[in-house]
């Protein structure tokens, strides 16, 4: 039997690590890795950093999974090469689906105010984690969001927010928590629930998330 290649796209700033609890067998499928690259500019189009993206692809007809900021990428990818399936997780499959709260945010340019540097200097948090929690969280902070580069973070924020995709492409597969608080499932249509999820349960509910990509592939 033919294993089937599938290629993760992890969330925005995230590495790829957010998949590590991730169980699928092996013997039917070769998980692919995608990390996030520096864009060349920050005039830098989605679908020119798509392109470069689907240069890392070596294998014909893959599955794409992404999560978040990620399963925007994955989309995009999927307008420049052919694809098996389009998996998308805790994400949205068009402009329609973002709460009011991040309209405003494109509409007003708040997010150009954004602090992009503070998340860059994570380790500086650090001294200001007070108890066991705060210090668990930087933790995580540290271990997960890799992707740091001053230029990338600013792109990728404006590039979610700029998103100019009006309808869902055909057939997609979309997983989403009903407790996503940067997605709230009310604004989402057609997905699968995992009950419980929240927009970081790539990490915590890997187990059902696992099952289900098991059945839908």
């Amino acid at each position: 039997m033919d294993k089937k290649h599938l290629y993760f796209v992890p969330g925005l700033a995230a590495s790829t690590d957010i998949f590590e609890y991730i169980d699928l067998p092996s013997e039917q499928f070769e998980i692919h890795y995608l990390d996030w690259l520096i864009p060349e500019s920050q005039d830098e189009s989605i679908s020119n950093y798509a392109k470069r993206m689907c240069k890392r692809i070596s294998h014909k007809n893959p599955v794409l999974v992404g999560v978040s900021f990620g399963g925007v990428m994955v989309q995009e990818m999927s307008k420049i090469i052919s694809t098996k399936k389009i998996i998308i997780i805790s994400s949205v499959k068009s402009n329609k689906e973002f709460p009011n709260r991040l309209k405003l945010a494109k509409a007003t340019k708040a997010y150009k105010l954004f602090p992009t540097k503070a998340v860059s200097n994570i380790e500086n948090f650090t001294k200001y984690a007070f108890g066991e929690t705060a210090k668990k969280r930087v933790d995580l902070y540290r271990k997960y969001l890799s992707m740091r580069d001053d230029d990338y973070l600013p792109w990728a924020i404006h590039n979610v927010l700029n998103w100019q995709q009006e309808k869902p492409i055909p057939e997609i597969i979309h997983i989403h928590g009903n407790n996503d608080g940067v997605f709230p499932i009310k604004y989402v249509k057609d997905c699968k629930i995992i009950d419980g999820g929240t927009h970081t349960m790539i990490i915590n509910k890997a187990k059902p998330i696992s099952k289900l990509l098991i059945e839908v592939i």
